[in-house]
């Protein structure tokens, strides 16, 4: 299948529709609009969109400083794309733009269910005794 792989942002409606397709949408802790998202989306250190055809299929981005941290956020695979390797093409573009930009220290967050994917990609999950925290504002 051919795929086009770009740095460009999507349009909302397409962020939005994969957003609502993949399940990612429903996982969000918060009460976010589709708005809210896309410009969390358009505030990003760096993304990549993969299109089949027209349609976004493929879509992950980072948040980062720069210099030595950075978070991937986002990552969604249409439903009906997913075991094409699509997610794996969208981390590794996201990993080597750190290592371009000299970045050693790459952070997420999985979704549930999803953390073995990340660990055949080469991500550990953090040390027992120092566990990732996060303080939800509601």
């Amino acid at each position: 299948m051919n795929y086009f792989i770009t740095e460009v942002l999507p349009s909302f409606s397409q962020f939005a529709q994969l957003h609502e397709d993949s399940g990612l949408l429903r996982s969000k802790k918060g009460n976010y609009t589709r708005e809210q998202l896309y410009e969390a989306a358009k505030n990003s250190w760096y993304a990549v969109s993969i299109y089949h055809h027209e349609k976004l299929i493929a879509f992950g981005r980072m948040i980062s400083d720069g210099v030595y941290q950075s978070l991937i956020c986002d990552v969604m695979v249409h439903p009906d794309e997913q075991g094409n390797g699509l997610g794996k093409k969208v981390i590794e573009k996201l990993v080597f733009k750190c290592k371009e930009s000299g970045i050693q220290s790459v952070q997420l967050f999985s979704a549930k269910g999803k953390h073995p994917f990340y660990k055949k990609l080469g991500f550990e999950e953090r040390e027992q005794d120092a566990p990732g925290m996060s303080l939800l504002l509601l």
